[in-house]
């Protein structure tokens, strides 16, 4: 049962006190190192932005600056709560709480450390148990990532309907067919993982990539990387894909009618997103917790043992991830909407659904012994051909579109 559960290995067989306080003890680490690093990440962005704008940042608030995410926490605590006259109650209060939680749900299922090198499985001994730096392990780890994911929509969409003002919801309707569209083509990204993996179990994911060669960034062909950092971006709500917020349409999108601390859930859910993200990234295709290693050279971090050097590395991994999406956010303007579907439904998921497509018969030729050369070279001609039949029809709507606009 617990095999299937995929719980933690340290609730295999009888299950007493200890492992039950294992598990207790990683729920409050991992809620409580959640919000501390959602208050860092917005710290981080606000001085990597002015940074790259000739400014100096927050400096005030604590050295450096780093408590001014607590004191604006605090300020949003104690501030009125207020519900508009025609918000619909419950729906109202509900949503902030169906945006904050699936970013922490998420964040359980990723690997923080442990020891993969030299055939180790990640495990750890804590207070004479066998376990995971990681809170869960499911067999379908990445199926519930991506389904916890789905369930954020929810949240932005009902807190639009319910706040009973257009503004939110335009915001709420805008966010939900974003997400749609590029749900998909994250989803195809990551089925190219798993297919190249053979595994839905995280942990499973990063045991596969011991050395830079097997990383799954390139065992997959980058191209699947790269589409999922971008669908990623547009599942977030980032910049240049915030469109959900656009202030100088929406007012403030669909949070517009929030204030106090169920505006901070939001503000919380929006910053842990892409630690969480960033997290994923580095597990999915840069080897999680595993050192840079080519071949049988390995770049240790000196006097820090295995485990926690695993640590270390994720760490180092999800700062450069954040990195790049606050770098997203500095540099790129905001895309229009029709530009920003135009990239989902006819870039993305032609593209991943095609790479996809081209792994899976290099696979099935590999098992059923055809040539590889050969077999490459008739899946790229067959892309190929689809590809322009794609664009022979979406040029042909378009003229059509044209066609009809000119009569009118």
């Amino acid at each position: 049962m617990s095999a299937l559960l995929g719980i933690d290995p340290l609730l295999v067989g009888d299950v007493l006190w200890t492992p039950l306080l294992i598990v207790l003890l990683k729920v409050l680490v991992i809620f409580a190192v959640g919000l501390l690093a959602t208050m860092l990440n917005v710290w981080f962005l606000r001085k990597v932005i002015a940074g790259m704008q000739n400014r100096v940042g927050p400096n005030k608030t604590g050295p450096f600056g780093l408590l001014q995410t607590l004191a604006d926490g605090i300020k949003l605590f104690f501030k009125e709560d207020l519900i508009p006259e025609r918000a619909d109650n419950f729906v109202f209060r509900l949503a902030p709480y169906l945006t904050f939680v699936p970013a922490f749900l998420a964040f359980a299922i990723v690997p923080l450390g442990g020891d993969f090198t030299g055939g180790n499985d990640g495990t750890v001994t804590w207070f004479g148990e066998v376990t995971r730096v990681q809170l869960a392990d499911p067999p379908v780890g990445v199926l519930f990532a991506v389904a916890i994911s789905s369930i954020a929509v929810y949240g932005i969409m009902l807190a639009g309907w319910a706040s009973g003002s257009k503004y939110p919801l335009l915001g709420s309707v805008r966010a939900s067919a974003q997400m749609v569209s590029y749900e998909a083509a994250l989803g195809m990204s990551l089925a190219t993982v798993v297919l190249v993996a053979g595994t839905l179990s995280t942990s499973g994911i990063v045991a596969n990539q011991s050395t830079v060669g097997t990383w799954h960034l390139v065992t997959t062909g980058i191209i699947p990387f790269v589409i999922f950092l971008i669908a990623s971006t547009a599942e977030m709500n980032l910049p240049p894909f915030d469109l959900v917020e656009a202030e100088q349409e929406l007012v403030g999108g669909y949070n517009t009618e929030y204030s106090s601390i169920r505006f901070g859930l939001f503000f919380l859910g929006e910053f842990m997103n892409p630690i969480t993200m960033s997290l994923l990234l580095s597990t999915l295709f840069f080897g999680g917790p595993n050192p840079i290693a080519f071949g049988d050279t390995v770049i240790n971090i000196p006097l820090i043992p295995g485990a926690l050097e695993g640590t270390v590395w994720v760490m180092l991994k999800m700062f450069a991830f954040l990195y790049v999406f606050v770098w997203f956010r500095a540099t790129f303007p905001r895309l229009r909407y029709d530009q920003l579907m135009d990239l989902g439904w006819k870039v993305l998921i032609p593209a991943s659904l095609g790479w996809f497509m081209l792994l899976a018969a290099q696979r099935v030729g590999d098992v059923a012994g055809w040539d590889p050369v050969i077999t490459t070279v008739v899946a790229a001609i067959v892309l190929l051909v689809s590809y322009s039949l794609l664009q022979l029809a979406l040029r042909t709507s378009r003229l059509e579109r044209e066609r009809e606009g000119a009569m009118f």
